[in-house]
C-alpha cells in the first residue's frame, strides 16, 4: 500500500488554492460523524484547517452552522479563503496556532481538528486541549480525526510507514498514542465520549467537558 501524502502548508508553494487528495476520500465519512455530534446551531471552530477543502465541504453540508476556519500558516489561510469564497456561513480564516496561550476567539459551540495531532509537535496537542477548554461550554464537543496508536491494537503497516515518514520530516511529529491524547484531554476537564473506527485506519475521537 502506498504511503499517505498529506498536504502540509509549510512544504508547498505555488498556486493559492491547495488540494489535499485525502480530503476527497475522507470527507463523507467525517461528515457522517459530524451529523451525529455537531449541534444544530452555533459556531464550529476548525483548528488547522489546512487547504480549506474540508471547511468548504462541511459548510455546504451543514448550512445552519457557522464555520470558523483557522491555520497558523499564511499560505493555508489563502487557500482556505479561496475554497470558501462565496459561502455565507464561513468566516475569514484566523491566524491561530493551537500551541499558543492566546487564541483569537472567545467561544465556540464545537471544535473540530482533522489531521493535526500527528503533523505537529506534541505541544500543539496540549495547546489544543487547553484552548478548546477555554472556548467550549460544558457538553460541547471536541472532535478529532486522524491515525492513532492504541494499546492492545496492532497498528496498520500503512500507518507505521506514515509515522516513519513524518518523523523523517520532523522528529517532533508522528502518530500519537490515543491514551496519551486522552490523558491530556482529561487534564483540561474533557472526558472521552466516543471512539469511532473510520476508513483507511483512521479514528474519529469525541471528547466533551
Amino acid at each position: 500500500m502506498s504511503e499517505p501524502k498529506p498536504w502540509i502548508a509549510a512544504e508547498q508553494g505555488g498556486e493559492a488554492r491547495k488540494h489535499a487528495p485525502a480530503t476527497l476520500r475522507n470527507r463523507e465519512a467525517i461528515a457522517d460523524v459530524l451529523t451525529t455530534h455537531l449541534p444544530d446551531r452555533g459556531t464550529v471552530l476548525e483548528i488547522a484547517s489546512g487547504s480549506g477543502e474540508h471547511c468548504a465541504f462541511f459548510a455546504e453540508r451543514f448550512p445552519a452552522l457557522n464555520w470558523q476556519p483557522s491555520d497558523p500558516e499564511p499560505s493555508a489561510r489563502i487557500s482556505i479563503a479561496s475554497w470558501c469564497a462565496g459561502l455565507a456561513n464561513v468566516a475569514q480564516p484566523l491566524a491561530l496556532d493551537a500551541s499558543s496561550k492566546d487564541w483569537p476567539v472567545d467561544r465556540a459551540d464545537a471544535v473540530l481538528c482533522i489531521n493535526m495531532v500527528h503533523i505537529s509537535p506534541w505541544q500543539a496537542t496540549l495547546g489544543l486541549m487547553e484552548g478548546a477548554a477555554q472556548v467550549l461550554s460544558p457538553g460541547a464537543p471536541l472532535i478529532l480525526y486522524g491515525p492513532y496508536r492504541r494499546e492492545g491494537v496492532e497498528t496498520a503497516p500503512s500507518n507505521e510507514a506514515f509515522d516513519a515518514s513524518l518523523r523523517s520530516r520532523d522528529p517532533r511529529w508522528g502518530l500519537r498514542d490515543l491514551g496519551a491524547v486522552t490523558a491530556a484531554a482529561n487534564e483540561q476537564g474533557f472526558a472521552l465520549d466516543e471512539v469511532i473506527e473510520m476508513p483507511a485506519n483512521n479514528l474519529a475521537v469525541i471528547y466533551r467537558r
